[in-house]
């Protein structure tokens, strides 16, 4: 039995006190920009742990070195077709949980490269607009409001 992945996930905006935000490449599908998003890896991982976990594995930032905050906030979203596969039959929707991460400044990041292909720090309506998904967009237009 293949190992499905959870329909739970974070996403997690990376931004500077100047409102400059990273966004990243997806690997799988260039031309495609993003925060860092994730899925728990296993039903009783907090989301909190997942949001940590995951700036580290995309980015090599250790998120509990500098601010995080759960935004309170969640989107319920269809998953996108190209990548239903990877969920259980039948499942087709995903709740992500909206997190912000404010670091010093523009940090160097270390890609892991099966997931992104290169990064860049953007102010936030440049990035905003970058973005593909719009739960992603809507979140980084929130920027100002958050902080």
């Amino acid at each position: 039995m293949p190992a499905y992945k959870i329909p739970e996930s974070v996403l997690v905006v990376i931004y500077t006190p100047q409102l400059d935000v990273l966004l990243l490449e997806r690997a799988d599908k260039p031309g495609f920009w993003q925060s860092v998003t994730g899925s728990k890896d296993t039903p009783d991982e907090d989301v909190l742990e997942t949001a940590i976990r995951e700036v580290g594995e995309e980015t090599g930032i250790d998120a509990r070195q500098f601010s995080l905050h759960n935004w309170q906030t969640s989107n319920i979203y269809e998953i996108y077709p190209v990548w239903r596969h990877r969920y259980a039959p039948g499942v087709t929707h995903n709740t992500e949980h909206v997190f912000g991460l404010c670091v010093s400044s523009r940090l160097d990041v270390q890609l892991s490269p099966r997931e992104h292909l290169q990064y860049q720090w953007l102010p936030w309506k440049e990035a905003a607009d970058q973005c593909f998904s719009a739960s992603n967009a809507e979140a980084i237009l929130q920027l100002p409001d958050r902080i």
